[in-house]
This record gives structure tokens, sequence and C-alpha cells, in this order.
């Protein structure tokens, strides 16, 4: 990894490409400006799929534009096309992803979280913990094993912090027989953003 030390997305991609191949499944809890979305793309390559989730048009507009500058081609779905096919490609969903259940056609290698608001957009639209525990819940039970679940928290906006408390009780309370989880932050920067990952060790939650 290049980069700053405190650069926890990079880490959070360093830890995901540890245990992704070409053709596995990723998914994208939320597609944002599409940086993780290209990114999954690259790892699972041609032969594999990316799910991508968001609920906001700009999002998927800014992934898909993000995308094709790369040369994908992904398909876009905003109705009720759910579960999707098992295909390569790289599937945008205009859903929330706490839907994640209902559109994912197989046990995804990885899934990816970046939480807080999206970057240039409005930020009083923010994840927050009604919806985002859910799509946690759903995405650990269907990690197949040997995935990874990465997710990157942010405090410094207003409701960051109990979003944050959430999720690091989602993750404290996971199941030790069949998850380990790492979290990484910058211990003397309290509001900085941290990441936490965790890997399926075993089978069936």
């Amino acid at each position: 990894m290049t980069g700053s030390l405190t650069r926890i997305v990079s880490w959070g991609h360093e830890l995901l490409a540890e245990v992704v191949c070409p053709g596995d499944l990723a998914v994208d809890l939320t597609a944002g400006n599409g940086h993780d979305t290209l990114f999954l793309a690259r790892l699972v390559a041609a032969s594999g799929q990316v799910v991508a989730f968001d609920v906001q048009a700009t999002a998927l507009e800014n992934t898909c534009r993000r995308l094709q500058e790369a040369g994908c081609q992904p398909r876009l779905h905003t109705g009720a096309e759910a579960p999707l096919t098992r295909q390569a490609g790289i599937d945008l969903v205009a859903a929330g992803h706490e839907r994640l259940a209902e559109y994912l056609p197989a046990a995804p290698r990885a899934v990816v979280a970046n939480l807080g608001y999206l970057p240039g957009g409005d930020p009083r639209l923010i994840t927050r913990s009604e919806s985002t525990l859910p799509a946690l819940d759903q995405a650990s039970r269907l990690l197949a094993a040997g995935g990874r679940l990465a997710v990157a928290v942010y405090l410094g906006h207003p409701g960051g912090q109990e979003e944050g408390d959430a999720v690091c009780r989602f993750f404290a309370e996971l199941d030790e027989g069949i998850f380990q989880v790492l979290q990484m932050k910058v211990m003397n920067r309290p509001q900085a953003p941290f990441l936490v990952v965790a890997e399926r060790t075993a089978g069936k939650v």
C-alpha cells in the first residue's frame, strides 16, 4: 500500500484484495462516487460480478460514469429486479443496502461499505444505523467462508458517532467461532475515520 498510514480506505482495500479472486462475487453497500465499486470490479475481473447499492441517483450516476471511463459497462437496476442473476459484470442497484438479501444471487467473497455521506453531495443525507445494521447483519450471514466484510466508519458529521457506536457493537457481538474481527483506528485522533473488517472463518451463522 502507498500513502499515509492513516488512509483506512486503502487498508480496507488491501485486506479485501487478499481474499478476492477473478470470477468471485463482491458487493459495495454504498456505491457513492464509485471508487470501491471500480476497485472490486478490478479484483473480480471480467469473469466476476460486482453488485453495488445506493439510494441516491447522483451516486449511481457518478459511479456509472466512473465505471464507463474505466471501460466498464454496468447494468442499472431501478425496479424490482430481485434477485439478480449470477452473471459476469457490474450491477448498480437503486435501492437501500438493507435490501441486500433480496438482490444477492450468491454468497459474496467481499463486502465493502463507506458510511457517512456522499463526498461532494448533501451532508444531510447520511447513512444511519436503522438501515446500516440490517445491511451488515445480512452481509455477515451471506458472506462466503473465507470472505471479508470491510466497513469504513466516519465520525465527524452529525449522527456519525451514534452510527459508529452501533457498528462497533454489531461487530463486537459476532460469534467468535465463526468470525475474526479486526479494528484499525488512529489512536491520537478520536474523530478520525476507522476501519472494521470481519472475516468468516467457518460455516453458516
